[in-house]
């Protein structure tokens, strides 16, 4: 049996209101022929685009996600959202601890533990992002680093909860303008670490958590990416924020993975 297929992106601080609607409504225009029996199709758009996101196009179709959430329902933080805030919107999926945060903003493993926790309490589909930064790649500690993010991100999270979480593997290294793809063969490496990891800290029930690329996921390289065994989607950056260009990605994606299923 072939596994579902994840495919998704974070518009990080690109595309205004309109743009994010006119863009979501195209995607799911042309990839609603694809069952999502199949595939799993998720954007994660900026926050002042949430409400009319969920508003204007079904989530069965595209899952829509937040970027970020405060850990507490409510309370003294300035500038922060909350769980409740996200639930009032109608928000499926929160994504937690991506680079740029841990990076830029300062945030800590403890804190990203606060959040998944958190999260995952609510309900949520809970989107865990890990990654080495170059500095950690050159001086081989890579797995450690990896390890170390997903047992603090997931530390007193109950195997029961493994539904609801997602993986998303993101060298820092990889991502953004200047980011450098990672071989499918590095890539490959890691996803192995990360699903023993997830097995020693879940037991079984990490099995079946989702671990996904994300890292200058382009048309050249998402091909030879989703035909890894231990990878179980792409999480594309600048490559998906077309709606045509994405559902091409997409579907040559799927196309090869059940191609290469059948050898």
């Amino acid at each position: 049996m072939q596994k579902k297929l994840y495919f998704g992106s974070n518009l990080k601080m690109y595309k205004n209101i309109q743009d994010t609607v006119t863009y979501l409504q195209d995607l799911v225009s042309y990839t609603k022929d694809i069952s999502r029996e199949e595939i799993e199709l998720f954007i994660i758009p900026s926050y002042t685009s949430l409400e009319s996101a969920t508003k204007n196009i079904e989530q069965s179709y595209i899952k829509i996600g937040a970027q970020n959430m405060c850990w507490e329902d409510e309370g003294q933080f300035t500038g922060e959202i909350s769980p409740l805030m996200l639930k009032e919107l109608g928000i499926s999926l929160v994504m937690i601890g991506h680079s740029e945060r841990r990076h830029v903003f300062g945030e800590t493993d403890s804190e990203e533990n606060k959040k998944v926790k958190a999260a995952l309490n609510h309900g949520f589909t809970t989107l865990l992002c890990i990654g080495e930064t170059a500095g950690e790649k050159d001086f081989g500690i890579s797995t450690e680093v990896l390890r170390t993010q997903l047992k603090i991100g997931f530390h007193d999270v109950p195997a029961s909860q493994t539904k609801n979480i997602w993986v998303a593997y993101e060298p820092v290294w990889s991502i953004g303008v200047n980011g450098t793809p990672a071989s499918a063969d590095y890539a490959e490496s890691m996803h192995k670490e990360i699903k023993k990891a997830l097995l020693e800290i879940f037991g079984d029930a990490g099995k079946d958590i989702p671990v996904l690329y994300g890292g200058s996921v382009n048309p050249g390289n998402a091909d030879e990416l989703i035909i890894q065994p231990s990878i179980d989607g792409l999480f594309t950056g600048r490559a998906a924020w077309q709606a045509d260009k994405f559902n091409t990605l997409i579907r040559n994606a799927k196309a090869t993975y059940e191609e290469n299923s059948r050898l």
